[in-house]
């Protein structure tokens, strides 16, 4: 089972009692925030948490090109769903310079 959840230490916990094998965690706070190290620490700490108690980690809600570098390099996110932006920056410069960008951009940061 896979939940869609905040980054708090509550929710991964209740996802754990649940029976969840797979969190996804809810990054709409993050890549809205001004100042985004309060957001990104959170969901670092969540990330490392439901590693921890075995669980798959999975991020997205609102991550773009722009913000999308610090959250890619959480070693414990294997999967990110980025849909609506790549679709909204499609229509500027087509689908496959989207999916390139956004793609080139999650592996710099996981090489860094």
């Amino acid at each position: 089972m896979s939940l869609f959840i905040d980054p708090t230490p509550g929710q991964v916990a209740a996802s754990v009692r649940s029976g969840a094998t797979i969190v996804e965690f809810h990054t709409g706070s993050y890549a809205h925030a001004p100042k985004k190290g309060p957001e990104l620490r959170h969901l670092i700490a969540a990330s490392k948490a439901a590693r921890r108690e075995g669980l798959i980690v999975a991020a997205g809600h609102g991550l773009t090109v722009a913000n999308v570098r610090a959250v890619a390099a959480i070693p414990e996110v294997e999967e990110l769903n980025i849909g609506y932006s790549i679709v909204s920056r499609s229509l500027m410069i087509g689908i496959a310079k989207a999916v390139k960008e956004m793609k080139d951009t999650m592996n710099a940061a996981r090489k860094e």
